[in-house]
């Protein structure tokens, strides 16, 4: 039997997408998996030292690791209005972001080039664990927060306001679809052994969808005690029809992603193709 390492995030999205091969519920084709759950920005510090051999990336950080790396075409959190989202204590003026301070979810996080894309006048960027970032700004470490995954459905609960959704500038700004993260393999690994990845991870997804009381358990277990609705309104909102194969819009919206990091950042040599 042949063993591949699989890392994903405990997010909701992730957990609820790939349970069934945590628990061998669908056909496996004679593969066995060592999985490891991560924060993200950790998963994309692991990529850039080639951890392991399938892993959760952000589409930034892909850019980093493109060589070592291609994406597959299931396992992608990317849709409509599901954005990061730049968060405040009180309504801050643009013209005034130059000397203020963010948190961030990592450096080389989608929703960090996002940032950098819609206001590179934020300069002044502190790092911390996504679920921290709130938490920083209620104790004024920082003047503004960028939050990803749950804290979206959160943040107005512990008055805090929106300054931007980040998904509805990408999406005004490029009407594409907004690519945050997807899960990339090896490009060492034999062709039919990715295309064989590709398919164990659709079908698990599709497992999902269609036995969403089995594989919540899972979900649950690593989910930080977060409200089981908002659990739901997670997986509602990253998983989708994109995340089991990716279409023609989607991969337009990566490629664009893709075109807008290297006019940012012109030494990156991103090695294509892109996906298996």
């Amino acid at each position: 039997m042949s063993k591949y390492s699989f890392a994903f995030s405990p997010c909701p999205n992730d957990t609820f997408m790939f349970e069934a091969i945590v628990n061998n519920r669908i056909d496996l084709r004679g593969y066995d998996f060592d999985i490891h759950l991560d924060d993200v920005a950790q998963l994309n510090q692991s990529a850039a030292q080639s951890q392991f051999d399938i892993s959760k990336i952000s589409y930034n950080a892909y850019s980093l690791v493109s060589n070592q790396y291609q994406l597959l075409k299931s396992g992608s959190a990317l849709g409509h209005n599901c954005g990061p989202m730049l968060i405040a204590r009180n309504e801050i003026r643009k013209e005034d972001f130059q000397s203020c301070s963010v948190a961030i979810p990592g450096i080389n996080t989608t929703a960090n080039l996002l940032l950098s894309l819609a206001f590179p006048e934020l300069t002044i960027k502190k790092e911390y664990v996504f679920s921290e970032v709130e938490d920083a700004l209620m104790r004024g470490d920082v003047d503004l927060g960028l939050i990803i995954h749950e804290n979206r459905f959160t943040y107005e609960e512990r008055g805090l306001i929106k300054i931007q959704d980040l998904g509805e500038y990408w999406e005004s700004t490029t009407k594409c679809p907004i690519p945050l993260g997807g899960i990339a393999i090896k490009r060492s690994i034999p062709q039919n052994i990715k295309e064989d990845m590709e398919a164990i991870l659709r079908e698990s997804i599709q497992f999902a969808f269609a036995n969403k009381a089995i594989v919540q358990p899972y979900v649950s277990s690593h989910a930080q005690e977060m409200d089981i609705k908002v659990m739901q309104s997670h997986i509602d909102l990253y998983v989708n029809q994109q995340s089991i194969d990716l279409d023609v819009s989607a991969k337009q919206g990566i490629e664009r992603l893709i075109q807008e990091i290297q006019s940012l950042y012109p030494s990156r040599n991103i090695k294509q193709p892109l996906f298996i």
